[in-house]
């Protein structure tokens, strides 16, 4: 006999403002007991360094987290000159120096070099697998990696503020697999005076932003589950970018028991169909048939 879950049947999303010195599976695994849900994951790693929106799914809403995870993400950080760190970021160690310091002028020059779609090593300290093994743990083992570059977008790069000369703030909207400690090194290397991410926050994944997110001291406030159920945004709250296809109840049951229906128009794609205001399938249309890939029980 299978091993019930244990845990609440608890279905949506909970947008978690991570604080700094906490990982994702640490911030996943606080809110999940805190809700007692049977089913959580989240959507878009964060480093321990790094604050902001950490999308958390739970119940029917984890069979979309790769969407989510594919959608554009958002970030403000503070890169340091003068210094390039193993890890690049502040966590790592020193591994070159410069006495070189860039003007505003001079920063704002060289980002087009980093817009659009442009080829990025990621950081050796990631979670990328080599050889079935992580780059981290590699680079941890003393054997770092030789990391091939990949293929990234980045839609938006802006120098916001330079607080002084060591530092400079900026804003970044990138699509998916993109660094942003990839590209302060970079930028430094590319602006010979060296750089790593001092602060880092992620303001959007998606969708969702920083003014949805939610501290843990603020769930921490909530003295019951059901009071905690009233922070969850729905599960179609990450499918706002695909049309809705709306079904009647006979055609959501045939969905539901994962066989194919048809619809009377050439509209092709992937859709999510509902009824009655709520999700039944992710779904692709191709030549008039709606085929299930994603059911959802609720």
């Amino acid at each position: 006999m299978a091993r019930r879950r244990r845990g609440r049947p608890v279905h949506g999303w909970l947008i978690l403002d991570k604080p700094i010195g906490m990982t994702s599976t640490q911030a996943v695994a606080k809110v999940r007991r805190a809700f007692d849900a049977a089913k959580a994951g989240h959507a878009g790693t964060l480093d321990p360094l790094a604050t902001g929106v950490l999308p958390i799914a739970m119940g029917e809403a984890t069979k979309v987290v790769a969407m989510a995870m594919d959608a554009a993400k958002s970030y403000r950080f503070t890169v340091r000159w003068g210094e390039e760190r193993d890890t690049d970021d502040a966590e790592g160690g020193v591994a070159a120096t410069s006495d070189a310091r860039p003007m505003a002028a001079e920063i704002t020059a060289a980002l087009p070099e980093f817009l659009g779609d442009i080829a990025q090593v990621p950081p050796v300290y990631s979670a990328i697998k080599v050889a079935g093994a992580r780059a981290y743990d590699l680079a941890r083992e003393g054997q770092p990696p030789e990391l091939p570059p990949r293929l990234v977008r980045i839609d938006h790069l802006e120098l916001i503020a330079c607080p002084d000369g060591d530092h400079a703030v900026m804003e970044m909207r990138c699509g998916k697999g993109a660094y942003v400690r990839s590209l302060a090194r970079d930028l430094g290397r590319a602006l010979g005076c060296l750089g790593h991410v001092a602060e880092l926050r992620r303001t959007a994944v998606g969708g969702f932003s920083d003014s949805d997110a939610i501290s843990l001291d603020k769930l921490d406030q909530f003295g019951h589950k059901g009071a905690l159920d009233e922070l969850l945004l729905p599960v179609e709250a990450a499918l706002a970018d695909i049309p809705a296809l709306t079904v009647t109840g006979s055609e959501a049951n045939r969905l539901r028991c994962g066989q194919a229906i048809r619809v009377p128009h050439s509209v092709e794609g992937t859709v999510y169909a509902t009824t009655d205001g709520r999700p039944v399938a992710l779904a692709r249309i191709h030549a008039g048939e709606v085929r299930p890939v994603r059911v959802f029980n609720l």
